[in-house]
Parts: C-alpha cells; sequence; structure tokens
C-alpha cells in the first residue's frame, strides 16, 4: 500500500509518522520540562507580542499602553483591552508549523527558508489578531469571549494549514528541470 521510491527506505507516511512522533516528543520534554519552567521565552514573546500589537495600535492613531508584567495587559485610551498570556503566544503554533515542515518531505535548502518565513507569518497573524481583539473588546466587548475563542483560532488554524498545503503541494517536490526543445 505504501511503497517507497527505493528498497530499503521508509514509506513516506511511515518516515513522516515517525518524524512527527520524534519531533513532538523533542517539542514535548523540551518545553514541558526547561522551557516552560523556566518562563523566560514565554515572557519574552508574550512581552514582544503585546510591544508589536501596541505599535501597530500607535500607528492607526489609538493612544495605548503595555504594562511590564510577565503576562502584559494592553490598554485602549485609558481602557483595559487584552492581556497577552503565554498560551496565546503562538509558541507552540511555530513549533507545530515548523515540526510538520521538518517531518514532512522536501529539500532541505526550502526548509531553511520556508521554516522561518512561515513562523514570521504566523507570528505577524497573531499580533494582528491580538490588535483585533484590542479593538473588539474597545467597540463590542459582549463579542470579544466568542471572537478569541472562535474566529481568531479558526483564522490562525486556517491560515496554518494554507501554508502547510503550500509547502505539501507547491514547495516539497523538487522542481523539474525546464524540458528543452529543439528548433525546428
Amino acid at each position: 500500500m505504501f511503497r517507497s521510491s527505493s528498497p530499503g527506505a521508509p514509506a513516506p507516511l511511515v518516515r513522516f509518522a515517525v518524524l512527527a512522533g520524534a519531533f513532538y516528543l523533542l517539542w514535548f520534554f523540551g518545553y514541558e520540562h526547561y522551557l516552560a519552567a523556566d518562563g523566560r521565552l514565554d515572557v519574552a514573546l508574550s512581552q514582544n507580542l503585546a510591544a508589536a500589537s501596541a505599535a501597530g495600535l500607535r500607528l492607526l492613531g489609538y493612544v495605548v499602553t503595555v504594562s511590564a508584567d510577565a503576562r502584559p495587559l494592553i490598554t485602549l485610551s485609558g481602557q483595559p483591552a487584552v492581556i497577552v498570556g503565554h498560551e496565546c503566544n503562538g509558541l507552540v503554533l511555530y513549533a507545530l508549523f515548523g515540526g510538520f515542515i521538518l517531518a514532512f518531505s522536501g529539500p532541505l535548502r526550502r526548509k531553511l527558508w520556508f521554516v522561518p518565513l512561515g513562523i514570521f507569518l504566523i507570528y505577524l497573524l497573531n499580533v494582528l489578531r491580538i490588535m483585533a481583539l484590542c479593538l473588539n473588546n474597545y467597540y463590542s466587548r459582549q463579542t470579544v469571549d466568542f471572537n478569541h475563542h472562535y474566529t481568531f483560532t479558526a483564522i490562525v488554524y486556517v491560515s496554518i494549514f494554507g501554508l502547510w498545503m503550500w509547502w505539501a503541494t507547491r514547495l516539497a517536490t523538487p522542481s523539474a528541470p525546464a524540458a528543452t526543445y529543439a528548433a525546428a
């Protein structure tokens, strides 16, 4: 059913499953036992996202402040708007995205630029999501909970799926050499 292209090589699905499982275990033990316990990476990322989101809102003309807390509070025109919690800072999404691309087949040279590009796009999407949540809280507080848990979650996951599909359908296979035609 799942045949490999060369004798002795694992089938692509088996290779993907083994690599994805290995990356998951590496992330689980590395994050849970070291990064999360230490906390500095989550704090730095949450503070960075809050600062970038506040800068974006300032560019739009809003008066914004950010607390220096481990879970920074963004205030919009003096009103509390959003707390950037570690569970929403996107770190797990970066690992999930990168692990999928690394486990999936494809040229290493393309992975070396696509993984950082994808992580940057997810980061940028998260900044836009936080900005939108701040504005949502300011203009329509009663819809924040729904938008936070459903609307923006769907947008982020569909976007990540789109990046995965871009990789799987366009970039994972090596480019075919251009056909040469003899002049008639």
